[in-house]
């Protein structure tokens, strides 16, 4: 096997900390608990730093990378200085396949790059999930009968506040004051990252319906209050942990407008964007609902 990679990988093992420290020294939460952004240019009262954003997923990555890299390496310098000395050859007529070399982590497509979501159980801060008793205790049953297809809402109530209209890069049919809620969110979006804001698609929102894998559970779907996002019509992996990058930075938006991220659910949904339980009591008191 030849040396240089090994050397080249251990070079970039020992820069770890420097990598960590400079980063920990740009995104460093400042005292009011918010992360410092990393351009000074940043517009002003945005939700998220796009690009800080990005640059952060990048340098985790590379970390997680270099920190696997290790073990390999230091597994590998063992057996090379427990082996017999071998003449050095340039070729590789052992057969072995040299170590990967060990370069910037090129992400071609960033928004639809798939993440490993950081700390997801605790990431609506404030927030908290409406469950389908209190959907039902507000608004009643959607429809009499409920099955795991889609069908018609039947509720009085809830079909006279229900509309169907564009909120920017998507149409949806939601209760009136989440489309009005989505239009906010998107507007913000689009002025703060074009980019991705043109690269948003949905996978539905009203689906009246019950929970899948549950026989009498009501999903927040049935009531127009929830509403599934992707980038690019790439559809996400239930339950794996992970989402695109273009989801997190969405996720921001959502939250600072009382929206609850999926990707919190004990069987992480990072598609699933619902209307919190907290804003649904805040339009309740002021009989938007």
């Amino acid at each position: 096997m030849r040396l240089l990679p090994i050397l080249a990988i251990v070079g970039a093992v020992a820069a770890l900390p420097l990598v960590w420290i400079v980063s920990a020294h740009f995104f460093a939460p400042n005292k009011g608990g918010e992360s410092k952004p990393l351009f000074s240019d940043a517009p002003a009262g945005s939700a998220v730093d796009s690009a800080a954003r990005i640059e952060i997923e990048i340098l985790r990555q590379q970390m997680e990378d270099m920190q696997t890299r290790l073990g390999t390496v230091e597994d590998e310098l063992s057996r090379l200085q427990n082996a017999p000395r071998q003449p050095f050859d340039l070729g590789n007529e052992s057969g072995d396949e040299p170590l990967e070399r060990l370069g910037e982590n090129q992400i071609v497509d960033s928004y639809a790059q798939v993440v490993l979501i950081a700390g997801r159980r605790k990431i609506n801060v404030g927030l908290s999930t409406a469950g389908p008793s209190l959907l039902v205790q507000m608004f009643g049953m959607p429809r009499e009968q409920l099955t795991d297809d889609c069908e018609a809402m039947t509720n009085p109530t809830l079909k006279a506040m229900l509309v169907t209209e564009d909120v920017g890069p998507i149409r949806v049919s939601m209760l009136r004051p989440a489309v009005e809620s989505l239009k906010r969110v998107f507007e913000k979006v689009k002025k703060v990252d074009v980019d991705l804001y043109n690269r948003i698609a949905t996978s539905g929102s009203l689906c009246v319906r019950r929970i899948r894998g549950s026989q009498s559970s009501v999903s927040n779907h049935a009531f127009g209050l929830a509403v599934d996002l992707n980038i690019d019509g790439k559809l996400d992996t239930l339950g794996d942990g992970k989402t695109q990058l273009g989801l997190t930075i969405l996720s921001d938006f959502f939250q600072e407008e009382g929206w609850f991220w999926g990707a919190a659910f004990s069987r992480e949904d990072s598609m699933h964007f619902e209307v919190a339980k907290e804003t649904l009591e805040k339009w309740r008191s002021a009989a938007q609902i």
